[in-house]
């Protein structure tokens, strides 16, 4: 059951002179700075792909992509940054969330920058403003942190019987791990729920985060919007369902993966408006004219089979709200 449909702000045209040396035979080139690894995110790319198609680019025709990812390792960001700098990219697109933006914004002050953020970029300086962000910066604000409390309560509305909620965040990664701390207290206050926060920036911190629940017997899992932890949902969906925990997800590509539950927006689809942005600019538009985008539509996805096997009964008046079951 599939009801889709993202719509994304647009924003001001002026003038923007392109980086030097981005124009070469094969057509400008775009810099792509990701988390996780490239061949990982096949459908986030094709989204790309379509947005640069959209405003009359084609990889290979008449643009080329500079692809660098970190392979889950945020400390590698900075030189991978520094180096599509050094290669004189025309615009860098950062997919990277928080840690790949900021890594980017620290490597130039020129070079026009869309980033990806499930972050506040207000809140963890990217930009000044949302509507106006000026500077070589624009992007995409994905609203992650700010839908906390709503994935919490979903998550308490299909487990009612939970008392305990973990909460896994990745601590190299504050700019979404803090206020998902703060805002899952807050939340789990109000539902009366006992919240108790997990931290793991490896696999093996993973591995010991999941132990160390074990002890505590948690009746629910909430995971924190992050891309190294999306980069590792197989083996966290993996230890979820060993350990029997109902968990809430930020993606819906843990749910299609067998995660239970998911809330917010498309994230594969967003990246179209990454590519469309990224575009724009090619064509000559300003990155600080351009508003920060936001989502304005979301949706919950459960997979029924994964709530039948931890021997969940689906209220029907979630069912009925959720944009896709999977069964």
């Amino acid at each position: 059951m599939r009801r889709r449909d993202v719509i994304m702000l647009a924003g001001g045209a002026a003038a923007w002179p392109l980086a030097a040396g981005a124009q070469q035979p094969g057509g400008p080139v775009i810099g792509y700075l990701a988390m996780q690894a490239i061949a990982a995110r096949p459908h986030y790319l094709a989204e790309f792909r379509k947005g640069l198609a959209t405003e009359g680019f084609v990889e290979g025709q008449n643009v080329t992509i500079e692809y660098r990812s970190a392979d889950g390792r945020p400390e590698r960001l900075p030189d991978l940054a520094a180096d599509l700098v050094r290669r004189q990219v025309a615009v860098i697109a950062s997919a990277g969330g928080p840690q790949a933006a900021l890594a980017a914004k620290r490597a130039t002050e020129t070079i026009p920058l869309v980033f990806a953020s499930g972050g506040d970029p207000v809140q963890l300086g990217l930009v000044p403003s949302i509507n106006r962000p000026g500077g070589n910066l624009t992007g995409l604000y994905y609203l992650l942190t700010e839908l906390v409390e709503k994935r919490l309560a979903l998550l308490h509305e299909l487990v009612p019987s939970a008392k305990r909620v973990a909460v896994l965040v990745n601590p190299t990664n504050p700019g979404e791990a803090d206020p998902t701390v703060r805002n899952t207290s807050a939340a789990g206050s109000a539902l009366g729920l006992q919240v108790h926060v997990f931290k793991a920036g490896t696999t093996d911190e993973i591995d010991t985060a999941f132990a160390s629940m074990a002890d505590g017997r948690p009746d629910a899992l909430f995971v924190a919007p992050d891309s190294f932890l999306n980069s590792q949902r197989t083996h966290l969906l993996r230890l979820a369902a060993r350990h029997a925990l109902p968990a809430s997800y930020f993606s819906r590509d843990f749910v299609e993966a067998g995660g239970l539950m998911s809330y917010g927006p498309n994230l594969a689809e967003q990246q179209r408006q990454l590519g469309v942005y990224v575009g724009r600019i090619l064509k000559g538009e300003k990155p600080g004219d351009l508003p920060v985008v936001q989502p304005t539509s979301f949706e919950l996805v459960i997979n029924l089979k994964t709530a039948k096997s931890l021997g969940l009964d689906v209220p029907p008046t979630l069912l009925a709200r959720a944009e896709e079951v999977i069964e």
